[in-house]
């Protein structure tokens, strides 16, 4: 049985997200929630709210508890958004590009066992 949870339009650039996802793919649920609490970066808190949030699914899905069975992360990738293109003054009359980029998160849950 998976699970799947997926966060649209995140305003972070898809490069960082993806140096934080990379650490928990393939992890156990615990120990990815753990890795996830205590890492630095900014995209690191939107994850955990996330993965929180693909273990509450697959619970509803299930009917069981989470904490009585190995989940781990199946998959879980980060795609590009819509991005946002501004315009920043420049000297001498000109201007610099700004793209203000977003990211599309899908992570799928799945039990060891089965």
């Amino acid at each position: 049985m998976e699970a799947v949870a997926k966060l649209n339009n995140c305003p972070t650039s898809p490069r960082k997200m993806r140096l934080v996802a990379d650490i928990i793919r393939g992890k156990e649920v615990l120990n990815a929630l753990s890795i996830l609490k205590f890492n630095k970066k900014e995209p690191a808190k939107k994850l955990h709210k996330l993965l929180l949030s693909a273990i509450n699914n697959w619970e509803q899905k299930s009917g069981e508890s989470a904490e009585n069975v190995e989940l781990y992360v199946k998959t879980i990738f980060v795609n590009e958004g819509k991005m946002l293109k501004r315009f920043q003054p420049a000297p001498q009359g000109r201007a610099y590009r700004i793209r203000k980029r977003s990211n599309h998160v899908s992570i799928t849950l799945e039990n060891k066992t089965a």
